[in-house]
């Protein structure tokens, strides 16, 4: 296993890539191939609410991306896993104009180096209409 800032290892194995044909990346990897024997972990889309279910970062997605990121550590860390562990995240906005603050977020957790898969999409709401940010994501760990 190879020790990674931000995670607690990557399973050396586990091949992500872009492939020149496909069009360039914003700190994504195109693929992600996951050996046999890995340990998959699926989680459920984080939003910016604290342990109590407040909401954190009322009209501040900087804020609330912060919080989402951090929520998102805590369901890794529950399983023994972390940033560097992950293989794909799906990001949910309801405003593109804040990708620019996304991604510098997103880059103070995950390994920029060799990021996993990512999906962007803009949606009308959640199901609260003060977030702004949703973020669910999957990861493997060596079995």
């Amino acid at each position: 296993m190879i020790h990674q800032p931000g995670g607690r290892h990557i399973i050396p194995t586990i091949q992500f890539s872009s492939p020149q044909a496909l069009p360039p990346t914003a700190n994504y990897s195109h693929l992600a191939v996951v050996p046999e024997g890995a340990r998959t972990i699926y989680i459920s889309g984080q939003v910016p609410l604290d342990v109590n279910g407040v909401l954190i970062g009322k009209g501040d997605f900087e804020a609330q991306a912060v919080k989402v990121f951090e929520n998102l550590e805590i369901a890794l860390k529950e399983v023994g896993a972390g940033f560097g562990d992950l293989v794909k995240i799906g990001l949910y906005v309801t405003d593109m104009a804040n990708l620019a603050t996304l991604r510098r977020v997103r880059d103070q957790f995950i390994r920029v180096q060799s990021p996993p898969t990512s999906t962007l999409v803009q949606v009308a709401a959640f199901f609260s209409p003060d977030i702004l940010f949703e973020m669910d994501a999957i990861a493997a760990v060596e079995d």
